[in-house]
């Protein structure tokens, strides 16, 4: 984006007219609401008229047109910007970080975090206006799905795919931004593209039996099979993964369709439909709508999309697998059955649900960070450095003798930070009829029961406990994901 009326633009006026107003070369005339009928302003019009310019009017406050002129860069900063930024990715992705957050704030500066296992990680700091040219660099000249230009005081979604922009080793980024306090925040996902490399769901920490479970899910002709967890929670990568390993057993005689907003990794043998990029969320609500209906009538085997997040597309999903198709979706829930919960909290009819052939798979997941295999410390040789409560709680769970803790300050192999990579804890519900005749009755606890002891599902926070055991994970980040590890007996003895 060129400001036309900047001090070394094409376009000469005195500063005081730029107070008023701005002119982009996209034709936009931007305008200060309170002078929308200032005779200056009118006779600059009325001059871009004469000349045949094209123009269209938009009205703002007087802190937008300062920030389109304080946003100005040459072709120089530019070029050093976008540098920044590629060393900037290059660096996230050698650390191996999930996700870039980079902190602008008038008073604070620049602070940029990469989060790595989970956790947040401050990298380094900078200037204002550094990070606000890096930031208006990136959704400018780098990102080929956005908005014409970047507002810093609004929400906006983009992505870089352009593999000439980015790292080798990832498929894309993709960016959020909002405004904060005194300024706003850009966190930038990386989506790596070694995902695809592995499709068994025990490499990325499924038990056998769970991968099992899943297996079995794959294998229903029709129902929704549901992946609830919170955001970074390796949904997508579970669903990848699955659908991966369909179309690797089919030999491709399945046709899978995905809708994604947006398409996050590739899955060779599926048709992935995008999301068209939106103005505003009742648009993009809409058409993330048309497309299930649309890829619905394109005659296929297994529909997948990357999220339930409405009344309309949580009734479009029971709809598709009432009607002969194998569906794989996303939800934000706490459990495997509070799926049903949120489906029902979305307005969708318990009866129409309570159906193995309808709803036939439920899964929950979260992520843990691994230790470090090089600088993991046993837990007995720090005993007499916790809280005598903690050392409790952890006896009455754990066998001490196997539990290692990270350390302190870690080695060269991980950073410094003690972990290296994450592993999945997971609950894998294959719904029947009886489950569903529970739930139907709302006998939740019995439900609960049921899968328990009948079907030997095992929660996350026995399959957190497991992992801790066996010395792959700290007890204490464990907690920080699943809460006490002795949560199960406090809740059977109702005490604490």
């Amino acid at each position: 984006m060129k400001v036309l009326t900047a001090p070394d633009g094409e376009i000469a006026v005195s500063q005081e007219l730029r107070n008023m107003l701005a002119l982009l070369d996209d034709g936009r005339l931007i305008i200060a609401e309170a002078d929308k009928f200032n005779p200056h302003v009118r006779g600059f019009m009325a001059r871009l008229k004469q000349g045949g310019r094209e123009f269209t009017p938009q009205y703002v406050e007087y802190t937008e047109i300062r920030n389109v002129y304080e946003n100005v860069e040459t072709a120089e900063e530019r070029s050093d910007m976008q540098n920044a930024a590629t060393t900037l990715f290059g660096k996230a992705v050698q650390m191996r970080a999930s996700d870039i957050h980079i902190r602008i704030s008038v008073k604070e500066s620049t602070k940029i975090f990469f989060r790595m296992h989970g956790n947040l990680r401050f990298i380094e700091s900078k200037p204002f206006k550094y990070g606000d040219q890096l930031c208006t660099t990136i959704f400018h000249t780098l990102t080929d799905v956005s908005d014409s230009t970047f507002e810093s005081l609004s929400r906006q979604d983009a992505r870089i795919s352009d593999k000439s922009k980015i790292p080798s080793n990832i498929d894309g980024i993709r960016i959020a931004t909002s405004p904060q306090v005194g300024g706003y925040i850009m966190v930038l996902r990386l989506l790596y593209n070694d995902t695809s490399n592995d499709l068994d769901l025990r490499s990325q920490g499924y038990s056998s039996e769970q991968a099992d479970k899943v297996e079995y899910m794959k294998k229903r002709p029709t129902g929704a099979m549901i992946i609830a967890g919170p955001t970074g929670s390796g949904k997508s990568t579970s669903l990848q993964r699955i659908l991966g390993s369909i179309i690797e057993r089919t030999g491709g005689r399945k046709h899978i369709i995905t809708v994604e907003d947006p398409p996050e990794y590739p899955i060779p043998g599926a048709v992935q439909t995008p999301v068209t990029n939106t103005e505003t969320e009742e648009e993009r609500a809409r058409e993330y709508q048309a497309s299930i209906k649309a890829a619905m009538r394109l005659d296929p085997d297994i529909i997948m999309l990357s999220e339930v997040r409405d009344r309309p597309t949580a009734s479009l999903v029971i709809q598709a697998a009432m009607t002969g198709h194998q569906v794989w979706t996303t939800v934000h829930a706490n459990s495997a059955l509070a799926i049903i919960d949120r489906l029902c909290d979305l307005g969708v009819s318990l009866e129409m649900m309570a159906d193995p052939t309808v709803v036939g798979g439920l899964i929950c997941q979260r992520l843990l960070p691994t230790l470090c295999p090089h600088c993991k410390e046993p837990l007995s040789d720090h005993v007499h450095e916790y809280e005598e409560v903690d050392v409790r709680r952890f006896m009455s769970v754990l066998n001490l003798e196997g539990v290692f803790c990270a350390s302190k300050n870690g080695c060269e192999h991980c950073g410094g930070v003690g972990t290296k990579g994450r592993t999945a804890i997971a609950e894998t519900i294959v719904t029947d009829n009886h489950l569903m005749s529970l739930l139907r009755k709302r006998e939740r606890l019995a439900a609960i029961d049921y899968v328990r002891r009948e079907q030997g599902v095992m929660t996350m926070l026995e399959h957190a406990i497991q992992k801790v055991n066996d010395g792959l994970v700290d007890p204490f980040h464990a907690e920080d994901i699943v809460g006490a590890l002795n949560a199960s007996s406090v809740e059977r003895d109702n005490r604490t």
